[in-house]
């Protein structure tokens, strides 16, 4: 995908580069209606674009729909960008196309979100925004309720809601020969003794474990601890918790076959 030359039909090898003073040049144009420098500017302004998804590589997205829904982010730019304001364009259009992408993904996101709760999760990002520039810190959900004049356990769940999933199988740890995962880390009390127990071939397979493996298993699937949880109460580290984890339920496994 890093090395793709052709996006959207645009050979990205050959993309003009524009200086500071042509880009103003095109810009005074722009705000006349020009259309051919309108064009020239989109153009010369694509590698910022470019250089701007590759932020967002690695989510399962179709680059050519990032490049181009990072170009209408460019747009909206170059028409609301003030020639008074004392900053490169660059500096104004970056914010802007990132948050288009990112619009993009959360709307995109394969769990849906009411159009009502996700509106009220930008209003209090842009809130946050705000004060957080105005005051030189973060606001608390507290300070954002207060100010969008809504409950704060509104702005609560509607941030949560907007929230990319991410998989059980992330790994949140390794050490270089194993790694923990998210749902190492999980607790499941649904898997009671009761459940198990209607299950006696496992329960028999069991037997044949050694001590330490059987407490583990034991607690991890009969009483529903974390890894974490268990290390603490044996006194041994989480990784070597997963690796006698794993060794058990593969012997269980064979024993099963």
């Amino acid at each position: 995908m890093k090395n793709k030359v052709e996006i959207c039909g645009v050979d990205t090898s050959k993309i003009p580069v524009l200086s500071s003073e042509e880009k103003k040049d095109l810009l005074i144009k722009i705000k006349s209606g020009d259309e051919e420098a309108r064009n020239k500017f989109i153009n010369g302004n694509l590698r910022l674009v470019l250089s701007i998804i590759k932020r967002f590589y690695g989510r399962g997205e179709n680059v050519d729909d990032l490049f181009q829904v990072g170009c209408i982010g460019l747009i909206k730019a170059m028409d609301n960008f003030d020639l008074q304001q004392n900053v490169q364009f660059s500096t104004y259009a970056v914010p802007m196309i990132i948050g288009e992408i990112r619009r993009y993904l959360r709307d995109n996101n394969p769990i849906r979100v009411s159009r009502s709760v996700r509106d009220l999760a930008y209003k209090a990002l842009n809130v946050k925004e705000r004060m957080t520039k105005e005051n030189q810190k973060e606001p608390t959900i507290e300070e954002i309720a207060k100010e969008l004049e809504v409950e704060k356990e509104e702005i609560v769940f509607s941030l949560d809601a907007i929230q990319e999933p991410i998989s059980l199988q992330e790994p949140v740890y390794g050490d270089g020969t194993e790694n923990i995962y998210i749902m190492d880390q999980v607790k499941d009390i649904k898997n009671t003794d009761e459940c198990w127990a209607e299950n006696i071939t496992i329960l028999e397979s069991m037997k044949k474990l050694n001590e330490k493996e059987k407490m583990i298993v034991n607690k991890r699937f009969f009483e529903g601890r974390t890894q974490v949880e268990v290390a603490e109460e044996i006194g041994i580290s989480q990784a070597q918790v997963s690796r006698l984890e794993k060794s058990a339920i593969e012997h269980i496994r064979r024993t099963y076959k």
